[in-house]
């Protein structure tokens, strides 16, 4: 049995890890009962030479290629997300060509794709003015429209900071909602994802919050496809869904509560937009299937033991989960190195990422023990341990 010495509080222990049960699937076709889409990350080159926070540099044959395993999978691809990066590392004009080049493959495959529009292209540290914001989000989601891809209207920052009630976060969705041509996923990013968004919607209080949430989607139910929640709250998502006109779809962002939300409670279901699909690929296209077949015992065999990895990935800081979300990827061979734009791979400590590795190898999903064992010893060595073990 493979095995190797991980940290385990101030001292190393062996671990021996077991392995997934059977062949992870490397295709599937698309669930029938459930949108699902992964949010996919960039690829850092990591032969480039140029300061990574100046100058970030992509690998883009390694980060469509991930985007095609997504795809394989069944999934759909979220791109140009804040777990691209958007708003850490990823400037716009790198923005602009993910979406050109995601869009690209997935016409070119038939293949499912949204993708963020935001107002990142506006001065990060000044004040801008609410018409500026409205020409950002039309000018982003142009982008998308005329790449293919369907817009996600993502938390704006330069808004949050504007805006001085809720009647201002109206007047920008309303005119950005009207001008575009397709239906368009509203993404609630809460303040435990990006501390700069508290307070958004025009109010701390989550109720008044939802409350200008649901007189968007009441006034433009045609034009708004779903929202995609990501508060890590299901109750108030099982609310919310219930109070959706009919057509308006729950995208759920809650890593932490996603099995449940997404089987139902009888009433309402959630589809999919996780962060944490990326890293759980396989075995989210596998329960979705289960699901499909009306295997609830079996879809909550495969998710459940994902639960505690999630968790894991997403735990505070939570902006930090892109870090796991990399590491995981080059842990089971789906990239050939731990490097991220802006240097984020130092984002989580070394006993952080060993806890993964095991909370991984738990939840079945390291198909191949031998290279996970093979990618994490370079990882610890970088901060001195011998992960070798005589075992």
């Amino acid at each position: 049995m493979t095995s190797i010495l991980l940290p385990a509080g101030r001292a190393l222990a062996e671990y021996r890890l077991r392995g997934a049960p059977g062949p992870l699937p490397a295709r599937r076709e698309p669930a029938r009962t459930r949108r699902a889409y992964a949010a996919a990350h960039v690829v850092a080159d990591p032969l480039a030479t140029a300061d990574p926070a100046l100058a970030p540099a992509v690998d883009w044959e390694a980060t469509l290629a991930f985007r095609h395993h997504l795809w394989d999978l069944g999934l759909g691809v979220a791109d140009a997300m804040d777990t691209a990066q958007r708003g850490m590392g990823l400037p716009p004009a790198l923005v602009r060509e993910l979406i050109t080049r995601s869009c690209r493959e997935a016409v070119a495959r038939g293949a499912a794709i949204v993708c963020g529009a935001g107002t990142d292209d506006l001065p990060a540290a000044e004040f801008v003015t609410i018409a500026a914001i409205k020409e950002s989000y039309l000018r982003q989601c142009e982008w998308v429209e005329n790449a293919g891809g369907q817009v996600v209207l993502m938390a704006s920052r330069a808004l949050c900071r504007a805006a001085r009630s809720a009647d201002d976060y109206l007047e920008v969705y309303s005119a950005v909602i009207e001008a575009v041509s397709g239906p368009v996923i509203l993404h609630w990013l809460g303040d435990m994802f990006d501390p700069a968004l508290a307070g958004y919607w025009g109010s701390a209080d989550l109720d008044e919050a939802t409350g200008t949430v649901m007189e968007l989607v009441t006034r433009y139910p045609a034009k708004i496809d779903g929202v995609k929640l990501s508060l890590l709250d299901a109750g108030r998502e099982r609310d919310l869904r219930r109070r959706f006109p009919t057509g308006v779809r729950m995208f759920t962002g809650d890593d932490f509560n996603y099995p449940e939300l997404i089987k139902g409670d009888g009433q309402a279901t959630s589809d999919a937009l996780l962060g944490v699909f990326a890293a759980i690929a396989p075995l989210a296209a596998e329960g979705l299937h289960r699901l499909d077949a009306g295997d609830t015992e079996g879809y909550d065999g495969v998710m459940g033991p994902t639960v505690p990895l999630a968790r894991a990935i997403f735990e505070a800081p939570t902006y930090h989960y892109k870090t796991g979300i990399v590491f995981l990827a080059y842990l089971r061979g789906l990239q050939d190195h731990f490097t991220m734009l802006g240097g984020h791979q130092g984002a989580r400590s070394i006993g952080h990422l060993a806890r993964l590795f095991r909370l991984a190898d738990e939840a079945g999903l390291i198909g191949d023990a031998d290279l996970a064992v093979r990618r994490m010893l370079p990882v610890l060595a970088a901060s001195g341990i011998d992960g070798r073990s005589a075992g």
